[in-house]
């Protein structure tokens, strides 16, 4: 069976444009890191039921995979198959590091099971389950090189525009996300126009980064170094924050 890359994401920017009950509306660049990903394939064993090989720090029930197959296990097909394979996730992208890793895993996996298991399920059904796992996950499912996202994850437009060569730094601080928008609600809480909105959404990613300093670029960085204020010792110049870290990123030239 062939193996699949599960590619990272960094967020060109990131701005809140409103509240949705419990949820913050966002709206993104995100763009695929063709340089980093995790390896996912599936291999044969005699678990008898779903299990994941892989370095993961979190329980099986919490991972984004496993809940993936928890949406697809009513597919009979689905059940069959992994009374016979395993998945195996070779991990390379930093988890809790703003990513896009455990989103990624998900959305891959989601496709590796609708090709294996002949799901035959469009890339907008996929979307339908996706966003029920995770806000990044439909992202990862359109396979996009850059795209716009808006919503809570769930609306993804294309972007077209030249791909992009990102470097990425992961320092070793596991940014909490639930404690970041908390002090962003607190103490940092704005939403963008919907003409700077549009703006934006219409720029190509280096224009952005032209444009934008790192505080400007990203709502939740402030929020960040608030919670964690050894961040602030990575901040370098033209190097920007993904999501709500603690990976920092560039565009080489």
């Amino acid at each position: 069976m062939k193996s699949f890359k599960s590619y990272a994401k960094v967020n060109i920017f990131l701005k809140i444009a409103d509240k949705r009950d419990n949820y913050h509306e966002l709206v993104s660049r995100f763009i695929r890191v063709h340089n980093l990903f995790d390896i996912m394939s599936f291999v044969k064993t005699n678990k008898k039921a779903m299990y994941i090989i892989g370095d993961f720090g979190c329980k099986l029930e919490s991972n984004t995979v496993y809940k993936v197959y928890n949406l697809l296990k009513h597919y009979k097909s689905v059940e069959e198959f992994f009374k016979i394979y395993s998945v195996k996730v070779e991990k390379n992208i930093p988890e809790f590091a703003g990513l896009g890793g455990g989103s990624s895993n998900a959305a891959t996996f989601l496709i590796m099971v609708n090709e294996y298991c002949n799901l035959n399920l469009s890339k907008d059904e996929l979307c339908d389950i996706a966003v029920q796992v995770g806000a990044d996950v439909p992202f990862f499912v359109y396979e996009y090189d850059s795209a716009n996202v808006r919503g809570i994850g769930e609306i993804v437009e294309k972007f077209d525009e030249e791909v992009l060569d990102v470097q990425t730094i992961t320092p070793k601080i596991k940014c909490d996300t639930g404690k970041i928008f908390n002090i962003f609600r607190e103490k940092f809480y704005k939403q963008i126009s919907k003409e700077e909105e549009n703006r934006l959404l219409a720029l190509s990613s280096k224009e952005i980064l032209k444009e934008f300093s790192i505080y400007e670029a990203n709502d939740l960085y402030e929020a960040a170094i608030t919670v964690e204020p050894k961040l602030k010792e990575y901040e370098k110049e033209n190097w920007y924050f993904s999501g709500s870290g603690s990976s920092f990123f560039k565009i080489n030239e």
